[in-house]
């Protein structure tokens, strides 16, 4: 993917609200990269430079399932899931985000 997908990416990514999250592939969709391309959010995401990444919400962004992606209990999970929780939003007993009540748009 080109950088101007990666841009592209962070453009929409900063467009989700506080107390809302959106997919993986929605953002990809959105970025004009189609579905498949969900795969290179997460590297875009990856890849965002240290001085965006508190302007680019990257922890706004889950899985189609309503899933944090990185690997259960890791630190960045932990991170994730309490940046999450501090914006009000709700983990289900199962560990994923209600995304009927959640999602954005």
């Amino acid at each position: 993917m080109s950088s101007g997908f990666f841009e592209r990416v962070y453009r929409l990514v900063s467009q989700v609200p506080a107390g809302r999250v959106t997919s993986y592939g929605a953002i990809a969709r959105e970025a004009g990269g189609g579905a498949a391309a969900a795969r290179s959010v997460g590297w875009a995401l990856r890849a965002l430079p240290i001085d965006r990444a508190e302007r680019v919400p990257w922890w706004r962004v889950v899985s189609a399932k309503g899933e944090i992606r990185f690997a259960p209990n890791s630190p960045e999970a932990e991170a994730q899931r309490a940046r999450l929780e501090a914006e009000g939003i709700r983990f289900e007993t199962t560990g994923r985000i209600d995304l009927a009540r959640f999602g954005w748009p």
